[in-house]
């Protein structure tokens, strides 16, 4: 077995690559484009697939060095705080508390179906844990701190193997069902954004030149107050990290942001702020899709070959309760307009893979419907901050 490790500049620079050829594969393909599917999702699935190609028939394991990739979270995150005004906010408060209702109960539900998925088909107790919010909800960061614990308390050797395995189908799915399933709730029913607003992140698909504020001094303007919002945000999360509270970097970063957001330019009116500029959607879109890039095509997929049908068959059971669940508890819940229909679109992201998945999802979405902009500011604060505590209660419920 050779062991190839990727050093970063080239990993970012392949991420690129694998960009273009999803766009490419996208534009090649119309259905992937209807479906919302993310053009870093489908380069970064076929990235993966070579990798694993490369494995089994050349024996060559390939992995990458990420650094790059925490940091362009960062960006992404600041980038949507930054984005949130007050009026959004205020308006979106009703929106936020309905959707971490139905989040929490979705919650349950999903472990429920983990405990009976495992009696049902005589799996190891202790599989139950992975199965449900840890790996699914929770992600890959949640599967590896609770991965000794739940080895430990259940004599689980492979309870990490299983539960990253878990976790990256999950990735995998959620970014596969999440465009089509808003798209079909957006045909069906008729919705669209507003037109004459542009996307929170990107731009859209057929930008003209409106009030064209992109240039190298509007890039570079952004790029220091993302930077100044993301060394203050990190400085604030030391604090309370010491302080034993303990959530992602980018949590606080993104409410850091949001506060700076509505303040500064109150208390500054004459300085240039970059809330809902151009500039600010481009970057926090070329950070969101290197991201998803790296992410995808660094997935070793050779490390799913022993779960078994037996798994995979509860990621299906999974996938079903969570489009269903969508269909006829969030988007109703959601008023069945077209901001619940992009919610839809980033609740698969919640429910079976991760924050920045949910929102490539709706980023899909809004790029060819027209903008949603409170559906980016409550659902990362609901997936990425809330749904975590909730989850450490459950995750410690279930090891009991």
């Amino acid at each position: 077995m050779t062991n190839l490790t990727v050093p970063g500049l080239l990993t970012f620079t392949i991420s690129i690559v694998v960009f273009f050829l999803g766009a490419g594969i996208n534009n090649m393909i119309p259905q992937l484009k209807r479906w919302n599917i993310p053009q870093a999702v489908t380069g970064g699935l076929l990235a993966s697939v070579a990798t694993l190609l490369a494995y089994r028939l050349f024996d060559v394991s390939i992995s990458f060095e990420l650094g790059a990739r925490d940091m362009l979270l960062l960006y992404f995150f600041t980038g949507l705080g930054l984005n949130a005004r007050l009026s959004d906010l205020l308006a979106g408060g009703r929106t936020l508390a309905i959707l971490l209702g139905v989040t929490l109960v979705y919650l349950v539900i999903q472990n429920i179906i983990a405990i009976g998925s495992v009696r049902l088909l005589n799996l190891p107790e202790g599989l139950a844990v992975f199965l449900g919010s840890a790996s699914l909800m929770g992600g890959h960061g949640t599967t590896i701190a609770w991965a000794p614990v739940v080895a430990e308390r259940f004599n689980l050797n492979n309870a990490l193997e299983v539960g990253m395995a878990v976790a990256t189908l999950g990735l995998v799915l959620a970014s596969l069902v999440g465009g089509p399933v808003a798209g079909r709730l957006i045909a069906r029913y008729k919705l669209s954004g507003p037109v004459e607003d542009a996307p929170v992140i990107g731009l859209p698909d057929q930008s003209g030149q409106q009030g064209d504020d992109l240039n190298h001094v509007s890039l570079l303007r952004t790029i220091l107050v993302l930077n100044a919002a993301i060394l203050i945000g990190l400085g604030v999360w030391e604090l309370v990290d010491e302080l034993g509270i303990r959530m992602p970097s980018f949590v606080v970063c993104l409410l850091v942001a949001i506060v700076l957001t509505n303040t500064v330019p109150r208390l500054l009116p004459r300085l240039q702020w970059p809330t809902r500029t151009r500039s600010l959607s481009l970057l926090s879109d070329l950070s969101l899709n290197i991201f998803l890039s790296m992410s995808l095509m660094s997935m070793q997929l050779w490390t799913l070959g022993g779960l078994g049908p037996a798994l995979v068959l509860v990621l299906v059971f999974q996938t079903l309760a969570t489009v269903i669940y969508i269909v006829f508890v969030v988007f109703p819940a959601m008023g069945r307009t077209y901001n619940a229909a992009v919610i839809s679109a980033g609740f698969t992201g919640v429910a079976l893979g991760a924050t920045p998945t949910a929102i490539a999802n709706m980023t899909a979405v809004t790029k060819t419907h027209g903008a949603a902009p409170i559906a980016f500011i409550i659902l990362p604060l609901v997936s990425a901050f809330f749904l975590d505590l909730a989850n450490v209660v459950a995750i410690s419920f279930m090891i009991r």
